[in-house]
C-alpha cells in the first residue's frame, strides 16, 4: 500500500517519538462524523490507519508491558473547538494520548497535560493522512528536533518580524513580551504536547489585551495578509494585531466577513509559526504544510500556545516556497537591534539553524 510504514518503520517512530514504558496506559483517540458532520474518503482512511497504529503498539505492548486502547467521540466539526467533558475525563485516565482526528483537538487536551496529579502527554494529529507516513513521518525526529530548538533560542530574544510576500504585500508582526513554543517530535514525558507530524517552533504576537495595554501599549502588529482560495486572492488588512477589513469582491471575501463578524476573536492575529521538517510536503493538509519549512500564520485562538485569546477556532494560512503565495523574506528583530533573516527567496536558513549551538 501507498504511503504505509512497515511493522518495523513504525515501532521505530513510536520509540523515538513516544517512548512508551512499563505499566503506561495509551489511548488511540479518533471522532467520528454524525448528523450533518459527514463522513469522506480521507476519514475513512484514518480510521484505518488509526486502527494499524493500535495493533502495532498493542504487540509492542505485549514485550514492554503497557497496555493500548481506543476510544471514539462525536466529532465537534471545527478545528479546536472544544471536546465534551465526558471525552475529557476519558483521556485524563491515560499516561499517553495518540488523537487522529478529523478536526483538532489540540486545545482541548493541552492544557491537561498541566492538571496536578496528572502523568499526561498526548500526540495531536489533526488531518493525518496515511501517505504522511512516506513523508514527515519518516523524518529523522533527531534532526527535526534540533532545527526546532534552534528555532526557539532565536525566537526567544526577537520583538518583531517583517514579512514579504510573494504578491507584494507586507507585514509587520509585534513579538513584544511573549515566549516561543518549540514543537520537536518529542512526546516522551509527562507535560509534553505535540502535533504529529512534527517540527515547527511558534510565538504569538503581541495581543495587548487589556491586562498587558496599560503597560506595553497597543499593539503595533500592522500590515497586509494575503491568502488565496481557489481562483479568489483575499487580502487581509490588519492594524493593532486585528484582521480590520477583508478586500476583496469576491463570494468568498463574503463569507469571510460574515465568519469574522460572527466572533470578533477570531480576527486575532494569533501565531507566527515556522515549520523545519526536511521530509514535509506541501498538498492543502495544513498539518502536514505547516511543517513544511517556511513560514505560517495563524488567526482566532491563540491562548493554547501561550497567548491570551480564547476563540472558538484557530485557523493556518502556510506561505512556504511550494505554496500558491510565499513569504519571500523573513527577518527578525531582536531586542538589541540585531536582524536575523530565517526566508528568503530559497526558502528557510538551514544554514541559520545549523550555526545555532544548542546545549
Amino acid at each position: 500500500m501507498i504511503g504505509m510504514m512497515s511493522k518495523q518503520e513504525r515501532v521505530k517512530l513510536f520509540k523515538q517519538v513516544f517512548s512508551p514504558i512499563k505499566g503506561e496506559r495509551i489511548l488511540i483517540l479518533t471522532d467520528m462524523p454524525h448528523d450533518d458532520i459527514f463522513d469522506n474518503a480521507s476519514w475513512i482512511e484514518r480510521r484505518e490507519m488509526a486502527n494499524d497504529w493500535f495493533q502495532t503498539l498493542k504487540e509492542m505492548g505485549k514485550d514492554t508491558g503497557f497496555s493500548v486502547e481506543t476510544y471514539s467521540f462525536p466529532a465537534t466539526g471545527t478545528n479546536n473547538k472544544q471536546i465534551s467533558d465526558e471525552t475529557k475525563n476519558i483521556v485524563r485516565k491515560y499516561n499517553l494520548v495518540i488523537a487522529m482526528t478529523e478536526y483538532s483537538a489540540t486545545s482541548s487536551l493541552a492544557p491537561i497535560r498541566l492538571e496536578k496529579n496528572l502523568s499526561f502527554r498526548c500526540a495531536s494529529m489533526p488531518g493525518v493522512e496515511r501517505r504522511m507516513e512516506d513523508t514527515s513521518l519518516r523524518s529523522d525526529y533527531s534532526l527535526v528536533k534540533k532545527y526546532s530548538l534552534a528555532l526557539e533560542k532565536i525566537l526567544d530574544t526577537v520583538v518583531g518580524a517583517e514579512i514579504d510576500f510573494s504578491n507584494g504585500d507586507h507585514l509587520f508582526l509585534d513579538l513584544r513580551n511573549r515566549k516561543p513554543l518549540a514543537d520537536l517530535g518529542d512526546c516522551t514525558k509527562p507535560g509534553h504536547t505535540i502535533n504529529l507530524p512534527s517540527g515547527e517552533t511558534c510565538i504569538v504576537p503581541y495581543e495587548a489585551s487589556e491586562d498587558e495595554k496599560e503597560r506595553y501599549g497597543t499593539s503595533k502588529t500592522k500590515g497586509i495578509l494575503p491568502v488565496r482560495y481557489a481562483d479568489d486572492l483575499i487580502r487581509y488588512h490588519i492594524k493593532d494585531n486585528k484582521i480590520v477589513t477583508v478586500e476583496s469582491n469576491s463570494n468568498t471575501a463574503q463569507d469571510i466577513k460574515k465568519f469574522f463578524q460572527e466572533n470578533k476573536c477570531r480576527r486575532n492575529i494569533a501565531e507566527l509559526g515556522i515549520g523545519c521538517n526536511p521530509n514535509a510536503v506541501v498538498t492543502g493538509n495544513v498539518l502536514e504544510d505547516e511543517k513544511v519549512p517556511g513560514l505560517h500564520i495563524a488567526y482566532g485562538m491563540s491562548s493554547h500556545i501561550g497567548g491570551k485569546i480564547d476563540c472558538d477556532m484557530h485557523q493556518d494560512i502556510c506561505y512556504p516556497m511550494e505554496a500558491p503565495i510565499q513569504a519571500i523574506s523573513l527577518i527578525v528583530i531582536h531586542k538589541n537591534g540585531e536582524r536575523t533573516e530565517l526566508i528568503n527567496k530559497n526558502g528557510l536558513r538551514f544554514d541559520v539553524l545549523q550555526r545555532i549551538q544548542i546545549r
